[in-house]
């Protein structure tokens, strides 16, 4: 499979993704770059390709269940297979406040074993912790069957610091 176009630098990365194949891949080499604790942020518009991406960091953590989108049921907790951290995967869509509205969901507890996922958490879980990725797919709106996106990923804390998100494009 052809790897996404990008441009880089250690604290950000840029790619591009022209399928849903390739969108699941590059949830797949993520997978490689997670470890427990961490929390990933994904923004977008409907049909941009969130849960797209998380079941290939589904695949590529190893974890038990379908990943499907968690919008009606909030949050899906996905037991590692393997050993590997679970993944958390969050659907804040329907939540309107910050934190305050989350906590039922245990996060702050969940974090340090698990990878968490947040879909539309953007605004209401940045107070978890410094440490975070942020993914941004953009696609183009209206009436278009183009799948081309463009991600742009940005490690934010000390976490990420050390962490080339330019891996993501080899």
């Amino acid at each position: 499979m052809e790897a996404p176009a990008a441009r880089h630098s250690q604290a950000e990365t840029e790619l591009i993704v022209t399928s849903p194949e390739q969108m699941g891949e590059l949830g797949r080499r993520l997978a490689k770059l997670l470890r427990a604790g961490d929390l990933v942020m994904l923004s977008g518009e409907l049909g941009a390709g969130k849960t797209t991406l998380t079941r290939g960091l589904g695949e590529g953590l190893g974890v038990r269940g379908a990943v499907t989108s968690p919008t009606f049921v909030i949050a899906r907790v996905h037991p590692s297979l393997g050993g590997g951290p679970p993944l958390v995967h969050v659907d804040a869509y329907r939540l309107g406040g910050g934190l305050d509205e989350m906590e039922d969901l245990d996060l702050d507890v969940s974090l340090p074993e698990s990878v968490i996922v947040v879909e539309w958490g953007e605004g209401k879980v940045e107070e978890l912790t410094d440490d975070r990725l942020v993914v941004r797919i953009h696609r183009a709106v209206g009436d278009t069957t183009d799948e081309v996106r463009h991600v742009t990923l940005a490690g934010l804390g000390e976490r990420w610091g050390a962490v080339d998100l330019g891996v993501l494009s080899a």
